[in-house]
């Protein structure tokens, strides 16, 4: 788990944002055939909340002082389970990628000290043609323990107008200056994903101090489903994907006891509209394929479909102080 001779690392720092994203870039373009990461991604990890790039972040430097390898924890609400990154040039970082990991893997067991567990469950993702990588994971102890599906759909020849809610359904904008309402959309969100098996619960305010951490946020994106005046569901946008011109659904949630009743079918409508108008050519979103609730097949009938495919490893560190 050492790196090569004359390889050195560091911690990163804003200043190193567009060296980091041309290794994630390239990483990218290498597994997928485009880009999936911008600027403003590189950024919002080294500002998340919970998460010191000075502390749970690194870069390989290979001999010639070039930025060749990135990896950080994506922190899940100070909770017993988060998912470490590793990204490296696919030219010239290979060497980088199981010493980074192996970096990351004892500050999980620092952190999760830090935290007052006895251990921390990790995640790695891969994409199933990462050989390699899986390769490396699975050395390290990782297990495989699901799917989840990239999903996109083109906006082209949406009508201006959304299809008229089922009776009694009304959607809305989140009132964005109204504490009350972000309580209760809050609520829904943390109610709805309360029955899904990978849900870490975040406190309102654990979940305001993630929102003022993004970059920009486009609160007339932001929907509610009403019936009868009563808040059933939400809708979360992000602008993560603006730089491929896509509108991103962050969270989907409807309560349980008014699912399959069209709520979040006029949900995903309504925010579909709203990118179309503001030019956005796609929709876009990520879906646990082993979600219990079958979300897929809400997203499947609204005209979207996997992009990619990317598998989930797990595996436990224990605390060390």
């Amino acid at each position: 788990m050492r790196f090569p001779p004359g390889w050195s690392v560091r911690r990163p720092t804003l200043d190193d944002v567009p060296a980091i994203l041309a290794v994630v870039q390239a990483s990218d373009i290498a597994a997928l055939g485009h880009a999936d990461f911008s600027a403003e991604d590189v950024r919002e990890v080294l500002t998340a909340p919970d998460v010191d790039p000075a502390r749970d972040s690194w870069l390989a430097l290979e001999p010639g002082g070039g930025i060749v390898g990135w990896a950080y924890l994506e922190d899940s609400n100070r909770g017993p389970r988060e998912t470490v990154e590793v990204y490296v040039h696919p030219e010239r970082g290979l060497p980088a990628q199981a010493p980074l990991l192996a970096l990351q893997l004892s500050r999980s067991g620092e952190r999760a000290a830090e935290f007052g567990l006895d251990r921390m469950t990790v995640r790695a993702i891969a994409l199933p043609t990462e050989e390699h990588w899986i390769g490396i994971i699975r050395n390290a102890g990782f297990e495989f323990v699901k799917r989840y599906a990239r999903m996109r759909r083109s906006l082209a020849g949406l009508p201006a107008q959304p299809p008229t809610p089922p009776p009694g359904v009304l959607i809305r904008p989140v009132r964005s200056t109204d504490e009350i309402d972000l309580r209760e959309f809050h609520r829904i969100l943390d109610t709805a994903f309360r029955d899904t098996p990978d849900y870490q619960p975040a406190t309102y305010e654990q979940w305001r101090a993630q929102i003022a951490a993004l970059p920009s946020v486009a609160w007339d994106e932001w929907f509610v489903a009403t019936i009868d005046d009563q808040p059933v569901g939400i809708l979360q946008s992000a602008d993560q994907t603006l730089d491929q011109n896509e509108g991103w659904v962050k969270q989907l949630a409807v309560l349980r006891s008014y699912r399959r009743r069209g709520v979040g079918a006029a949900l995903l409508a309504r925010a579909f509209a709203c990118y179309a108008a503001k030019g956005r050519e796609y929709a876009g979103l990520g879906v646990d394929l082993s979600n219990p609730a079958e979300p897929v097949r809400l997203y499947r009938a609204a005209g979207m479909s996997p992009r990619y495919e990317a598998d989930v490893f797990e595996r436990t560190v224990a605390a060390t102080p």
